[in-house]
């Protein structure tokens, strides 16, 4: 297996995905930065790409399966990317006096709420989704994951793309 085939840069895109995951549970519970509605369904994107990834890794499916593997993980980038760019935009917008009367516990919502309203409120962000409490480099988590989503996506297209 050469360092450039396909099996193993899904591979190595699946090892980011547990880097990401590890990094993430280290900032919920060890800095102690409790995720928002839009971090979790970040998260989840992270672990459905890197699921694919790796299901492409054991799999190492020739061409055409390589290709059904890349749609499945650029679906989720985009997702994720989506949930990103919409928590940016909550983070540079002025506050909304409404967003505070939203509930912010996932897990309260998803008992509570019917899932219609459930999954309308967690993708439309939550008081806690627009504060800002972790930066590197000057750049928000909710910028850091737009950039690896990005990134996952140009991935997804090279596998796509590639002839070997």
């Amino acid at each position: 297996m050469s360092l450039a085939s396909p099996r193993s840069l899904f591979f190595l895109a699946f090892l980011a995905c547990v880097v990401m995951m590890g990094s993430a549970l280290y900032l919920e519970h060890v800095v102690g930065l409790e995720p928002c509605p839009l971090c979790i369904v970040q998260r989840l994107c992270v672990i459905v790409f890197g699921v694919f990834a790796l299901l492409a890794t054991l799999h190492n499916p020739g061409r055409g399966g390589r290709r059904v593997y890349s749609t499945l993980t650029f679906l989720a980038a985009a997702a994720g990317g989506a949930a990103a760019v919409r928590q940016i935009w909550l983070q540079n917008t002025p506050p909304d006096p409404m967003a505070s009367c939203m509930p912010t516990n996932f897990d309260y919502m998803l008992q509570a709420l019917p899932f219609e309203k459930f999954v309308a409120w967690v993708l439309h962000g939550t008081a806690d989704c627009a504060e800002v409490t972790w930066t590197l480099f000057g750049m928000s988590l909710a910028e850091w994951c737009l950039l690896a989503f990005i990134s996952m996506a140009i991935f997804s297209l090279y596998q796509f793309l590639r002839r070997a």
